[in-house]
């Protein structure tokens, strides 16, 4: 079968190269992936004319995360783009891949889940009573709106959810767009260790990625906010040294434990200004351009 979906494999530009891998290299991604090819007769491989990196294309995003997980396993290092899906033109109208989703949760969840499937337009095609307060849902839906919908299926049926996909074909592409569901994101504003007395502050602002102790970089990605658009915050601020002391200064800083994101859930989360940085050790989401006031330069360009 065609692949419907397709990321950029490329070697990784971050400050913290080759900290943690043996293989990074342009060439040595290059042989791995035609490695790949060879007993991986589903995935497609294709030179980006633009830059070093690779179309790697395949069916569906977890048929893309295996690949990417054994060659970490193997000593790689890498950065992905955001998962696109790919169009054709069928007798001259632009068509995009169909998929039939199929899932099972409690009944107490069955009002969440059509309202988020409904968001997504997808289009109801049974729904059943199972044994044990289970409802089966099957519903005919495009892999564009697909994209990042099994985190927030998991996340609204605290985990008890279970989701396949089968592949219809390709149908006439829908011109409805659905909205982002994702808020914005906590960006690094300095290089450097992550501080309690910093988390703190930045937790406020939503939910972290990192704890204390952890070495990040500038334009990396340490959380997502509570508000639609991006925020810069300073993770590696620590408090002033003064003479003056009181009663409660020396009170311990209440942190809550960060979310650690799965390399599924990373693909998921990616903006589309934002690249995954992938190594055996780690798994790092960051802006593609680093530097604030470049970020700032491209966004005008963009609008």
């Amino acid at each position: 079968e065609d692949p419907t979906i397709r990321i950029t494999i490329g070697p990784n530009t971050s400050p913290f190269l080759g900290r943690e891998s043996k293989f990074a290299s342009s060439a040595q991604i290059k042989d791995r992936l035609l490695h790949e090819k060879e007993t991986n007769l589903g995935l497609r491989i294709e030179q980006d004319p633009e830059s070093a990196n690779y179309i790697v294309s395949g069916r569906g995003e977890l048929h893309l995360a295996v690949l990417i997980e054994t060659m970490r396993r193997e000593g790689f290092e890498m950065q992905i783009s955001k998962p696109q899906v790919i169009y054709k033109t069928i007798d001259g109208a632009v068509c995009e891949p169909y998929e039939e989703v199929t899932i099972d949760v409690g009944n107490e969840y069955v009002g969440a889940i059509t309202e988020e499937m409904g968001r997504r337009r997808g289009e109801m095609t049974s729904m059943t009573g199972e044994p044990h307060d289970i409802t089966r849902f099957v519903y005919k839906i495009s892999s564009q709106n697909l994209l990042g919908i099994r985190n927030i299926l998991l996340t609204k049926a605290r985990g008890t959810a279970i989701f396949n996909t089968y592949f219809l074909g390709y149908f006439p592409k829908s011109n409805v767009k659905i909205e982002n569901g994702r808020n914005g994101a906590l960006i690094a504003m300095e290089s450097g260790p992550t501080l309690s007395y910093g988390l703190e502050n930045a937790q406020e602002r939503g939910t972290l990625f990192v704890g204390a102790g952890v070495q990040v970089y500038e334009g990396m990605v340490v959380g997502v906010s509570t508000r639609e658009h991006d925020i810069e915050i300073n993770v590696c601020k620590g408090k002033k040294q003064t003479n003056i002391r009181s009663s409660n200064a020396d009170m311990s800083v209440q942190l809550t434990p960060p979310t650690e994101l799965s390399l599924e859930q990373c693909l998921d989360f990616l903006g589309d200004d934002e690249l995954l940085e992938a190594t055996p050790k780690s798994l790092r989401i960051r802006k593609k351009y680093l530097n604030t006031t470049q970020r700032h330069v491209m966004s005008r360009k963009n609008n």
